[in-house]
């Protein structure tokens, strides 16, 4: 069930008490009781806040992972309808002694929304609901619990307006910007949360605050890259820009990839110089590939005759390559493509797989670490025999707005935009291996993990870890605590270790991969 809307997140806000400047929250003891589940759902009681616990009766559907590999058990789910309530739900959390972890869509790969362990508290965003477009300025203000089909949909019927996204109409907008938002208009459009230019946070003090650029400009930078560690976007503003016209989908078969590494290796090489230095802004793409083989597919902001200008210089270099389909469509035509159909989220809405995934940030694929990605591709994952397939996007490069956006300075030095850690970056990979039917196996684990070791490890060795990373949203909570903060937020992670020390030093926001305070 959605519970609000616009007027609802307008009137919540006002209830959740005054906006406070970010102030440095005091430590204590997150340490449950015997009895604190019960005074806890007391609490939720006594503030009005519907929530579910364990054997009630739609615990069983409240609790269900999108990835059914990792299910964990939370104390409570609250899932409040205004501000107000989510704001008593934290301070119930907190009064308890238990961890306090938002859901908005429920995406993560590592069911980090359930708080990525037992005995949290979750506080269900899907009941904050809402869009609304200034007319006069153009930004939009969306609650947390809004999923990205609705927002592309609300956006262009207020106003024929857009913001960067994902493909997904499903996942939620808090997740999915608090760590990036890349999609298929990012190149020509930079990621999600660079068109974030203010929210509204619950701070683990129970604190309402607002950040920006020029207010609580530090929260701002941390929650643009690492939100989920700082406190719970309420909602945020969004500059837009006008939702083009014409938008061309596009495919192109690779055949001579098929059974011939040596033809890959050399189509990667040429797809790295070109995305590095020669494609077009307005062209979006990425290599697909499979244990079948391999496909370009992408978005190009324009009409089929620029696209094939755009890849002319490409495709021949890249083996016998040709575009197999184009479609020139507007702006919600391409996003229903990427779709797969309606971009209006079901509900309820309750996808479920069984996966398990993981993600390299890479600054370019070449000399060893290349033959190494090949070699694995067309060796041990070929006797894989379940459903996987990895992407390699055309993250960053001379044109792409994710590599030219966060060009000043923040918190020590660091981009002022976010802190996000990979606009150097050229490509972003997701690896996703998915067992169709029955759990995922105990022993399959090292399919993927060998292949990204395999790939990274010439990488440590000629170009040092700053030549690669991990995307935090294609999560992977096996890596451990130290690592995951290490390949995810990079050259950042030393500012936010000191951020996470003011704002939250108790963890109240904690999970297997969160930021862990800098030692005052």
């Amino acid at each position: 069930m959605q519970f609000s809307t616009t007027i609802g997140l307008a009137l919540g806000l006002m209830a959740a008490g005054p906006t406070h400047s970010a102030a440095v929250i005091r430590s204590n003891n997150l340490n449950p009781s015997t009895n604190a589940t019960v005074q806890l759902t007391s609490c939720l009681s006594a503030a009005g806040t519907p929530y579910e616990v364990p054997g009630s009766r739609d615990w069983a559907a409240a609790s269900a992972p999108f990835n059914a590999r990792v299910r964990f058990s939370p104390a409570a789910i609250a899932a409040p309808t205004t501000t107000s309530q989510a704001r008593a739900a934290l301070l119930c959390g907190r009064r308890g002694g238990f961890r306090v972890t938002p859901k908005s869509g429920g995406h993560s790969y590592a069911s980090l929304g359930f708080g990525g362990e037992d005995g949290h508290l979750v506080i269900r965003l899907d009941g904050l609901v809402g869009v609304t477009l200034d007319p006069r300025t153009n930004v939009a203000t969306v609650a947390a619990g809004t999923r990205l089909g609705t927002l592309a949909l609300e956006l262009y019927r207020q106003g024929g307006r857009a913001i960067s996204h994902g493909t997904c109409p499903g996942v939620g907008v808090s997740g999915h910007v608090l760590h990036g938002g890349f999609g298929m208009s990012s190149h020509t459009h930079g990621l999600a949360l660079d068109w974030v230019v203010g929210m509204r946070v619950l701070l683990a003090s129970g604190d309402v605050v607002r950040a920006s650029a020029t207010e609580n400009s530090a929260l701002f930078w941390a929650m643009l890259g690492a939100g989920s560690s700082f406190g719970i976007a309420l909602s945020y503003d969004f500059a837009t820009f006008a939702a083009p016209a014409q938008v061309t989908v596009f495919s192109a078969a690779l055949p001579t990839w098929a059974d011939d590494e040596d033809a890959a290796i050399a189509g990667l090489r040429a797809l790295d110089a070109w995305g590095r230095d020669a494609m077009p802004a307005a062209l979006n793409m990425r290599l697909a590939g499979t244990t079948r083989g391999a496909s370009l597919e992408g978005v190009f902001f324009g009409d089929a005759a620029g696209l094939r200008a755009a890849l002319a210089p490409l495709l021949p270099r890249l083996g016998g390559a040709n575009i197999t389909a184009d479609d020139t469509l507007g702006w919600l035509g391409a996003l229903e493509h990427y779709a797969n159909g309606d971009l209006s989220p079901p509900v309820p809405y309750d996808p479920h797989e069984t996966f398990y995934a993981k993600s390299l940030t890479l600054s370019g694929l070449g000399g060893r670490s290349l033959s190494a990605f090949a070699a694995y591709w067309y060796g041990p994952a070929r006797r894989v025999s379940r459903d996987w397939w990895f992407q390699v996007d055309l993250h960053g490069g001379r044109n792409s707005a994710v590599s030219g956006n966060g060009n000043g300075t923040g918190p020590s030095g660091s981009p002022v935009t976010s802190s996000y850690a990979h606009r150097d970056k050229l490509f972003l990979v997701q690896l996703y291996d998915r067992a169709l039917t029955g759990a995922y196996p105990a022993d399959g684990f090292g399919f993927l993990d060998g292949w990204v070791a395999d790939t990274t490890a010439p990488l440590a060795e000629e170009g040092g870890d700053g030549s690669w990373g991990m995307y935090a949203n294609y999560v992977d909570a096996r890596l451990g605590r130290d690592t995951a903060q290490s390949v995810y937020w990079r050259r950042n992670l030393p500012t936010l270790r000191r951020l996470k020390a003011r704002f939250d030093p108790s963890e109240v926001f904690y999970s297997p991969i969160s930021i862990a305070p800098a030692a005052l």
